[in-house]
C-alpha cells in the first residue's frame, strides 16, 4: 500500500471534516498534522471548523422563547410601520 505524505489543500480539508466527525483514520490524522505544519490557510480553515464544532456542541447555546420572539416581532412592525 502506497501513500502519498504531502496533501493538497482540498484533501487536507476533506480529512479536517472527517476528524470533525471521528472520521478520520490515525493516517489521515498524521498527514494532516504534516500539512497543517507548512500551510497557513488549512490551520485557520481547521481553528475555524474547531470553533464552529465547539459551538454547536456547547451547552450553552440559549434560544428565544414564543414569548419573546413574538415581543421581538411588535417591536420590529412598530418600527417598521413609522
Amino acid at each position: 500500500m502506497s501513500t502519498k505524505v504531502k496533501l493538497e489543500c482540498h484533501e487536507a480539508n476533506h480529512i479536517c471534516d472527517k476528524n470533525q466527525y471521528q472520521e478520520a483514520t490515525l493516517l489521515e490524522k498524521i498527514r494532516l498534522s504534516f500539512h497543517l505544519l507548512y500551510c497557513r490557510a488549512c490551520r485557520t480553515y481547521t481553528a475555524n471548523n474547531n470553533k464552529l464544532t465547539k459551538a454547536i456542541n456547547s451547552p450553552k447555546v440559549h434560544t428565544v422563547s414564543t414569548d419573546e420572539k413574538n415581543a421581538l416581532k411588535e417591536k420590529l412592525a412598530q418600527q417598521l410601520g413609522k
